[in-house]
């Protein structure tokens, strides 16, 4: 039997993490991938969940305004979901989800994929941010959901001159929850903190990928710091044990957001995604 042709779409979508257990479907939760891929499965009618491939598979609490997925999903199908409307799928496929998905979880924009794309492998970084509320008050209340609250004062200046000095191509084993087979080398492209108009202190972490909890330890290996409590030059001692030290905390998921995925122009996707794949070593 003959099987239908396949169309790849991506996804940009944003998520409130709160109430999520997290991106990866897992028996008997909420996540954001089983959520998704029921509101596909229904539009398009397929009777069974839509494969997802997401670009970054945030944990539980942890937000998204710039998360990328994609799926693979039968041509009839595609070109059915504006019914009688003359408006494009991709279009239509963006109102349709918007009617289906429940209120933190929003597609924001539908586009067939260029040759070689891949949501996870494509990419050529990622860019996250971290917020914390130093204020003796604590976070503002709209803001609890998405700012950590720090009781100590914090040194913003100190925060990201010791951030700089991670920033590379190096083993970040020491701040990667370990996983067997996993590589924890990736490079760190920036890196700084800085103190916004409405008093927070705001991380800008980009990479080309990184490994389990790797920036919110990232984010607690400088908070000392910002405090006075360690120099500026622990935070790359640390780097350099290659191995998970229990002086660093990893921060609360609900201060994350990813903001950003990177991919390079269509005519270089298919050979990124071969570069992603290959493991990666130190020169």
């Amino acid at each position: 039997m003959v099987s239908e042709p396949l169309v790849r779409i991506r996804l940009d979508l944003g998520y409130d993490g709160t109430d999520f257990s997290g991106w990866a479907a897992q028996p008997g939760r909420r996540t954001v991938e089983e959520t998704i891929a029921t509101g596909l499965s229904t539009i398009l009618r397929l009777g069974r969940p839509v494969k997802l491939t997401v670009a970054g598979r945030t944990d539980a609490g942890v937000h998204a305004r710039g998360q990328v997925a994609h799926a693979d999903v039968p041509v009839g199908a595609w070109e059915q979901i504006p019914g009688r409307s003359d408006r494009a799928p991709a279009l239509a496929l963006v109102t349709r989800l918007a009617g289906v998905l429940p209120g933190d979880v929003r597609v924001h924009g539908v586009s067939v994929a260029p040759e070689g794309f891949d949501a996870r492998f494509s990419a050529v970084h990622r860019r996250y941010s971290y917020r914390v509320s130093d204020h003796p008050a604590g976070a503002p209340p709209l803001r609890r959901r998405d700012v950590l609250s720090h009781r100590r004062p914090l040194d913003a200046s100190a925060m990201s001159e010791a951030a700089g000095r991670l920033v590379g191509l190096k083993d970040f084993a020491a701040f990667c929850k370990h996983r067997e087979g996993a590589t924890t080398i990736r490079t760190l492209l920036r890196y700084e903190w800085r103190r916004t108009p409405e008093g927070l202190l705001e991380a800008t972490v980009l990479a080309d990928a990184f490994c389990h909890s790797m920036v919110r330890a990232l984010v607690g290996a400088v908070l000392p710091v910002g405090e006075g409590r360690k120099s500026v030059e622990w935070p790359a001692e640390v780097l350099t044990g290659r191995r998970r030290d229990p002086h660093v905390a990893v921060v609360a998921p609900h201060g994350l957001v990813l903001e950003e995925v990177g991919y390079p122009a269509d005519s270089e996707l298919a050979g990124r995604a071969r570069e992603s794949r290959a493991v990666r070593t130190l020169p």
